[in-house]
């Protein structure tokens, strides 16, 4: 029955002819032993919240199984170019966009519309511990794959749905895209010039942001499930995570009623905050108290700015922002950025340069945290893809980079082997 099924919902494996990809066990450490070891998650997610979820949980060593639609795979894997290169000098199926959230998991390319597809997915999810889907509401129950169906037979199934704006409320049937959930939540309001239109942020940080809710509340449902054997469902929205971390700018509204105007690089509760232009380029100026403000001023031998009680308190820096900031510019505008940026280390002014991505990556800091890895690709040209490294630092489970993110299908008979070869009849 193993073999039909496969014949007939199986995509074509995408990699290029010839290639010679590695296994998920050929890998080294493979079989991780970090924190989440033993749990397996079956992915039903795609574009960027829900694909940034499951490869935290793959880093923390998850067995990711991603399903993928046959011929097509996420959809990100077309959002390019840039796109890996593959060994016969032309682009391959991955882009960069598909690479940034999608390593440490195995695929499957399944089609879920067509019965036997639905029931392989069926089936993994009996060997699985969370499900992640980012579908619209209610859109997997004509397949028995929504929570509903499936819990119960699997009431200890943690399963996590992502949408736009939730299950729930006026807006459930709305498509989830970030800047819609951005422009909604209000950050755009927040966020460019006091004179300018409304700015989106310049990455997806309304799918990251979800992705990363997504992933502390699986962990809270494990937690639970261990205590209770219970699962669960989590109903997580972009739209709520974006109202969510408007943080400070959100709870400044809810105390005062007071919307917070665009203001650019400045800080609504803070100055100097901000970003300054110096002769040669531009810094960070980050003065959190009094304190570190009078230093600033004596650096730039300003001290009537530190003494002049229209200056001295934060809160009358504030009240007096209009007056303080073109004074502090034309001062910090005659001097070079790296000398201006010395100084303020070493007074102990939180300060900085403001660096171009060639800069970050090229920065010692970077690389003494490990954050560009390279994991062996055997389909790229050069062997291997370069990737954002994954921020935690446990002393005990250190995060393991396995594999590559997968070609669309890659680990299908395998999976479909290793997991339902010994359970499904003929």
């Amino acid at each position: 029955m193993v073999a039909g099924i496969i014949k007939r919902s199986i995509c074509k494996n995408l990699e290029p002819n010839g290639a010679d990809v590695k296994k998920f066990n050929d890998y080294p450490s493979a079989k991780s032993q970090g924190p989440l070891s033993g749990i397996r998650v079956l992915d039903l997610s795609r574009i960027l919240a829900g694909p940034t979820c499951t490869q935290l949980l793959g880093d923390y060593g998850a067995d990711v199984i991603k399903i993928e639609k046959p011929g097509v795979g996420d959809d990100t894997r077309a959002w390019g170019p840039p796109y890996v290169t593959g060994v016969t000098g032309e682009p391959t199926a991955e882009s960069a966009y598909y690479l940034c959230a999608n390593r440490n998991k195995r695929s499957v390319a399944v089609d879920i519309s067509k019965p036997e597809g639905a029931d392989i997915v069926r089936a993994l999810v009996a060997h699985c511990d969370v499900v992640v889907e980012n579908f619209k509401v209610g859109g997997l129950a004509k397949y028995g794959l929504d929570y509903e169906n499936l819990r119960k037979r699997h009431p200890n199934l943690i399963y996590c749905s992502i949408t736009g704006f939730g299950q729930t409320g006026p807006n459930a049937n709305k498509p989830g895209y970030d800047l819609l959930a951005q422009g909604f939540g209000g950050i755009m309001s927040l966020t460019g010039e006091p004179d300018g239109e409304p700015m989106k942020v310049g990455v997806g940080i309304a799918d990251v942001v979800c992705g990363l809710y997504a992933t502390t509340a699986i962990l809270a449902a494990l937690r639970y499930r261990d205590q209770t054997n219970e699962g669960q469902h989590i109903d997580l929205a972009l739209a709520d995570a974006q109202v969510a971390w408007l943080v400070n700018a959100g709870t400044n509204y809810l105390t005062s009623r007071k919307p917070q105007p665009r203001l650019g690089n400045q800080h609504p509760n803070i100055v100097p905050y901000q970003v300054f232009k110096t002769n040669n380029g531009h810094v960070i100026v980050a003065a959190g108290n009094d304190a570190q403000y009078g230093r600033f001023c004596g650096i730039l031998g300003r001290d009537d700015l530190r003494s002049d009680p229209r200056f001295a308190k934060n809160i009358d820096r504030i009240k007096h922002r209009e007056t303080l900031i073109p004074l502090l510019a034309s001062e910090i505008e005659t001097y070079e950025k790296d000398w201006l940026v010395d100084q303020m280390e070493s007074l102990g002014v939180p300060g900085g340069a403001i660096n171009t991505l060639p800069e970050v990556f090229a920065t010692d800091q970077v690389a003494a945290r490990e954050m560009v890895v390279s994991i062996d690709t055997p389909h790229a040209l050069s062997g291997s893809v370069n990737l954002i490294g994954n921020p935690v630092k446990f002393s005990g489970t250190p995060v393991t980079y396995r594999h590559a993110p997968p070609t669309c299908g890659e680990h299908t008979q395998e999976i479909l082997e290793e997991l339902l070869g010994s359970d499904k009849t003929t």
